[in-house]
């Protein structure tokens, strides 16, 4: 047998490989959902820490297609595209200015994160955050993609109470030219961004949110809330305006989130479903049919990889997401901008591939065997 791995601690594991999903017949119709998507490093790139980000365009590209044929939307240079972490504003730029074009030849849609990451390290004033904002927003609208205001740590820095925070943000609704998405993303996938909106109490901060999209409505599309605790985001999307939509980035919960109860359900925008987006097409297609069952069934086996790759430090969760697009054939290397691939040890992905070859996620056994052994032998286990 091929399909062999031997893992850290010795155990021979072999893969059983293919999940044969299929491709959806249609959109999906049920649920809006976006895929967060990451990018793929040159290999031949110095992509080291601190390091402009050197980009293989043709395989980022390409990834973002495979989303597209399964049904998702793209969402673009978000987190997950290491914004923060190896992504510098040069690269983050030009990768939405060519997936908004791709977007249109393949009939995909696509948002794309809009932040102040430009900014040097340090203190900023609010109107430099504003301006900063209102710079990258011009560059998402010029590129033909919808944005998410997301998070600032330069914000979160000089902000001092709620309202600077009503401040600014009322200013960019004002300004932008169509409806936005907005970001909160828990201080377990940044630390630097505990304390958002004004206070460490998700209740009080939640007031502010709140206030600010009431004020807004008609040009808050909906808010992507990613702190992993589904009570509250039951709650707030409970208090949400009508026609403003909660998008779950809840890494932990989402099947439970999508499904929704009799009183409302949460749409999508994660990280995890670029990871598993073959099983998680085939769900939301169930869903679109009333197969509550096949759709359980479909996303039951993806929440324990979901779990571990998104395990603390969550902010690592990228390394687990490229390790699996290189086992799946998605990408021929294992290398990540800002050396990133160094994140994760070997013992948090040799449970990567177990769980992953669970939920029938590598579709080539033999393939990624192959590359699995290549890299625990780097890694110092012997095959």
């Amino acid at each position: 047998m091929t399909a062999v791995v031997t893992l850290p601690g010795g155990e021979r594991y072999p893969l059983r490989g293919g999940g044969g999903f299929g491709v959806p017949a249609r959109p999906f119709r049920s649920r809006v959902a976006y895929a967060a998507a990451h990018v793929v490093a040159d290999p031949a790139g110095e992509n080291v820490p601190g390091a402009p980000a050197v980009l293989d365009w043709d395989a980022t590209l390409a990834f973002r297609r495979h989303l597209w044929r399964h049904g998702f939307g793209v969402a673009e240079a978000m987190d997950t595209a290491q914004r923060g972490m190896g992504l510098d504003y040069g690269a983050t730029r030009e990768l939405i200015r060519r997936t908004a074009a791709e977007a249109r030849s393949a009939g995909g849609a696509v948002v794309a994160g809009v932040g102040t990451d430009h900014l040097p390290a340090g203190p900023a004033t609010l109107a430099e955050v504003r301006d900063a904002y209102l710079r990258q927003l011009d560059d998402v609208g010029e590129a033909g993609a919808r944005p998410v205001l997301m998070c600032s740590r330069h914000l979160v820095a000089a902000a001092t109470c709620a309202e600077d925070y009503l401040t600014v943000y009322s200013e960019l609704l004002d300004r932008a030219p169509g409806p936005v998405i907005l970001h909160w993303l828990g201080p377990m996938f940044d630390p630097a961004l505990a304390g958002y909106w004004g206070a460490a109490d998700l209740t009080v901060a939640a007031d502010t949110v709140l206030r600010l999209i009431k004020d807004h409505s008609s040009t808050v599309d909906g808010i992507k809330v990613s702190l992993l605790d589904q009570e509250f985001e039951v709650a707030l999307r409970r208090r949400l305006p009508g026609g403003v939509r909660l998008y779950t980035g809840d890494d932990f919960n989402y099947p439970e989130l999508i499904r929704g109860d009799a009183r409302g359900y949460s749409d999508a925008l994660l990280g995890i479903f670029a990871a598993i987006a073959p099983a998680a097409a085939a769900a939301l297609a169930a869903l679109d049919e009333g197969d509550h069952a096949g759709y359980e069934r479909l996303l039951a086996p993806t929440v324990p990889l979901s779990r571990h790759i998104f395990g603390i430090p969550t902010f690592y969760y990228k390394t687990g997401i490229v390790f699996l697009a290189w086992l799946a054939g998605h990408q021929d290397h294992f290398t990540m901008v800002g050396g990133l691939h160094a994140g994760r040890s070997p013992v948090h992905l040799a449970t990567v591939l177990r769980l992953a070859d669970a939920a029938g996620l590598l579709p080539d056994a033999d393939l990624a065997a192959a590359r699995a052994r290549a890299y625990f032998t780097v890694a110092g286990v012997p095959q």
